[in-house]
């Protein structure tokens, strides 16, 4: 699978231990950035993740900052990218099968290193239902 990841300083260290996790895997990963843990802005590098995943460059993305929150409503801004803040896999797995989600946001100061990596895990390993849900996400970009 081909899969973006970005972060910002505080998501500096999950991203790097992330990006081993995932090309272990075999996964095909695009790291684009920080390469650092100095200060940067969230947006830098959640948009650039976002329009990886809305070209269909890669078919899933990472985000990664403190709360999860900066990343996430960054990446939501985009058409036709459904972010979604994910602190547990048992999110993860809902966002992808109920809410067709193509980006996990990781609130990285607020989950360990391992509980990251299931979130990711669980994201990647779990697809959208369809059926009942179609509808709900068809509404999404309604506005």
């Amino acid at each position: 699978m081909k899969i973006a990841i970005g972060s910002d300083h505080a998501g500096f260290e999950y991203k790097a231990y992330l990006v081993r996790k995932l090309e272990k895997l075999g996964h095909q990963v695009f790291d684009l950035g920080p390469n650092s843990d100095q200060s940067v802005d969230y947006p830098d590098y959640a948009h650039p993740v976002s329009n990886q995943v809305e070209k269909k460059i890669v078919d899933l993305g990472i985000v990664l900052c403190g709360s999860g929150n900066g990343v996430c409503m960054s990446a939501n801004k985009h058409k036709d990218i459904r972010a979604a803040l994910c602190w547990t896999p048992e999110l993860a797995k809902l966002a992808r099968n109920h809410n067709d989600a193509n980006i996990v946001c990781i609130p990285a100061r607020f989950v360990s290193k391992v509980t990251a990596g299931r979130i990711v895990d669980s994201f990647l390993n779990n697809n959208f239902e369809g059926g009942r849900h179609q509808a709900r996400v068809d509404k999404i970009s309604k506005c």
